[in-house]
């Protein structure tokens, strides 16, 4: 009979890519986004303000829908680019735009008059910056190789 050395029970940790991380993390302030503008629907007031041409101060014209669409579309992009970016532009773009994602998240709050919705709001930014928090970490503690391990990487791709 013969035994395993591991313990009964215990479970291996797999280890996922960064770049499998990263576009996890995003996909997540994706659904989160678009999860929390919808929720904010129901706040009494919001609908009517949206039938005048009205959010947060701003005109719902052209230019706002397209400012929208684009912020919304950073986080989708930001799925795509994780996994196909080379190692070093992908850790410097993951630093660069959760470090600006960190900014907005913060500042769709400032407009809020009423803090009658404050557990609301404080969650889902909270929990926002969270993610791009842990998204600044993956890219920041990026595993580097070695340069002999970079010199015969680099060799065996010539070949």
């Amino acid at each position: 009979m013969t035994r395993s050395s591991t313990t009964a029970g215990a479970f291996q940790q797999a280890q996922l890519p960064v770049q499998a991380k990263l576009a996890a993390a995003w996909t997540s302030v994706m659904f989160l986004y678009i999860y929390v503008d919808y929720l904010h629907l129901y706040k009494p007031g919001s609908l009517d303000e949206i039938l005048v041409g009205v959010v947060h101060e701003f005109d719902t014209g052209p230019t706002f829908v397209a400012l929208a669409l684009t912020l919304m579309a950073i986080p989708s992009l930001m799925i795509v680019l994780s996994t196909t970016l080379p190692a070093r532009v992908n850790r410097a773009t993951n630093l660069v735009v959760a470090t600006l994602f960190i900014t907005a998240s913060i500042y769709n709050v400032a407009g809020e008059e009423s803090w009658d919705y404050s557990y609301f709001y404080g969650l889902s930014i909270g929990l926002e910056v969270l993610i791009l928090a842990l998204i600044l970490r993956a890219a920041w503690t990026w595993p580097r190789t070695t340069r002999a391990t970079a010199g015969r990487e680099l060799a065996q791709a010539r070949v």
